[in-house]
């Protein structure tokens, strides 16, 4: 980290940058979900919690994989169709199991800075 000053004589560190060590997977697959999390029309979301439960995940066409208003390549978006990515996500508190088809990111989750902000339109 390197620390940034706000004002003479105070510091302030920087974020660190995927401090949970998330794999390039993981952070795709986490960011598609995060893109998943704002279409109104397959997502339940807990205004409470902030916990947003993907119902259905998105079908691929061929090769490629519309999420929202996106397409991304089938291999881009491989890990939503995981459960060892979805299991790793849950051990790092992002995502929890809701049975075969829906999975519910935590506030946690929603709010994680991927990195991917550019690419796919998430944070």
């Amino acid at each position: 980290m390197v620390a940034q000053s706000t004002q003479p004589g105070q510091t302030h560190m920087a974020p660190k940058r995927n401090p949970l060590k998330l794999n390039n997977l993981q952070l795709r697959t986490l960011a598609l979900a995060q893109v998943l999390a704002s279409e109104p029309g397959i997502t339940e979301r807990d205004e409470t919690t902030g916990e947003v439960t993907l119902l259905r995940m998105p079908e691929p066409h061929g090769d490629h994989v519309h999420i929202g208003a996106i397409v991304v390549s089938g291999r881009e978006a491989s890990g939503l169709r995981n459960p060892a990515v979805w299991v790793a996500l849950e051990r790092k508190g992002l995502a929890r199991s809701e049975g075969s088809s829906a999975v519910t990111l935590t506030a946690r989750g929603v709010a994680y800075e991927t990195g991917l902000g550019d690419r796919f339109g998430a944070s």
